[in-house]
């Protein structure tokens, strides 16, 4: 997801929640816009980081990935090796 559309979406959820407050308060919906700003622009810093622990995720998680396969490589190459040495005392053994 794009970051406008994150700031945006967590923006519109500052202002459907500063809606529930003054309704349930029984207050004017339009009566101070600052405060609408202000949950707005709280809400969209929110999604801002949001996008931004998305972004630093999927970069960990690709790192991990990496890491994971380079260890199973060498797990499938030291039991190969085992397999060898054992195949390789196993035919002198029978000679």
């Amino acid at each position: 997801m794009s970051m406008l559309a994150n700031i945006v979406g967590f923006s519109i959820f500052g202002l459907a929640a500063r809606f529930g407050q003054l309704g349930i308060q029984k207050r004017n919906l339009f009566d101070n816009m600052a405060g609408h700003f202000i949950a707005m622009s709280i809400f969209g810093y929110g999604g801002y980081w949001a996008w931004r622990w998305d972004i630093k995720a999927a970069e960990l998680i690709a790192k991990k990935k990496v890491e994971i396969a380079e260890n199973q490589k060498l797990r499938v190459a030291k039991a190969e090796a085992i397999a060898e040495r054992l195949m390789g005392e196993q035919s002198r053994t029978d000679s």
